[in-house]
C-alpha cells in the first residue's frame, strides 16, 4: 500500500535528518525542500514590505508543485516539510508583522485554499517540536551562512505560530514528537522507538503525542 509521510516543524528541530533516516529504513522516497532559487529573495531583504508577497507567492507554486509531484508518484514517499506551514507558518508571520497587507494575504489565502482542495492529504503528520534554545544551538552547530540572520525571537514567533496551526490541523492523523532530548543519529533506540510510533499511528492506534520516552 502506498503510504505518504509529511514531516513538519520549526527551523533546526530535525525535519530532514529524520526523513533521510526514515527513507533509508523503509525504503521510500524522500522529497527534500524544493531548491529552486527564488528570484524575489534579494529583492524581499533589501524591502521585505514591497516584495513579501511576490516572495512567497513563489515558494508557495514550489511547494505546491512539490506537493502534486509526491502525491503522483507510485510508491510510498516521505516529504521534508509542508505546504501548509508555508502558509500558515511563515506567511502568516509575515502578515503579522506587517509585511503583508491585508488585501495581498487575503489574496495569497484564497489561493492557497483553493489549490489545497485538490491536493490529497498526507496519510500521518509528523509534527517535531522544541524549545527556542534547542532550535537555536543546533541553527549555530549546523553553520548554514543563509541562516545567521535568524534570532531566537523569530524562531520563538515561528514556534507560537507552528503550535497555533498544529491545534487546528484535521486533514490526516497528526504524531506530535518532543525532540529536545532525542538524537535519532547517534541513538539507536531513539529512532526505533520513533519509528514503531509512526507504524502505530499508520495502523489507526490513538496514540498522539511522544515527549522523549514518556508517552501521554
Amino acid at each position: 500500500m502506498k503510504r505518504f509521510i509529511a514531516v513538519a516543524g520549526n527551523i533546526g528541530v530535525g525535519k530532514s535528518t529524520l526523513v533521510r533516516l526514515l527513507s533509508q529504513r523503509l525504503g521510500w522516497k524522500a522529497f527534500f525542500e524544493p531548491v529552486a532559487e527564488n528570484p524575489y529573495l534579494a529583492d524581499f531583504y533589501k524591502d521585505m514590505r514591497q516584495w513579501a508577497f511576490h516572495s512567497q507567492i513563489f515558494f508557495l507554486i514550489q511547494r505546491l508543485r512539490a506537493h502534486r509531484q509526491l502525491s503522483l508518484y507510485p510508491s510510498s514517499v516521505l516529504q521534508d516539510r509542508t505546504v501548509y506551514e508555508d502558509a500558515e507558518v511563515f506567511a502568516r508571520n509575515l502578515y503579522l508583522q506587517g509585511f503583508i497587507q491585508q488585501r495581498d494575504y487575503d489574496t495569497y489565502n484564497e489561493l492557497y485554499q483553493v489549490l489545497c482542495e485538490s491536493l490529497p492529504a498526507p496519510d500521518l503528520l509528523i509534527y517535531l517540536r522544541a524549545p527556542v534554545q534547542v532550535l537555536y544551538e543546533r541553527i549555530l552547530q549546523r553553520g548554514r551562512e543563509y541562516e545567521r540572520r535568524i534570532s531566537p525571537d523569530y524562531l520563538r514567533q515561528l514556534n507560537t505560530l507552528y503550535e497555533e496551526w498544529i491545534a487546528s490541523f484535521s486533514l490526516c492523523p497528526v504524531l506530535t514528537i518532543s525532540t529536545s532530548d532525542l538524537n535519532y543519529v547517534s541513538e539507536p533506540q531513539h529512532f526505533e522507538t520513533i519509528l514503531g510510533k509512526i507504524h502505530e499511528k499508520l495502523s489507526g492506534k490513538e496514540t498522539v503525542v511522544f515527549n522523549g520516552f514518556d508517552q501521554d
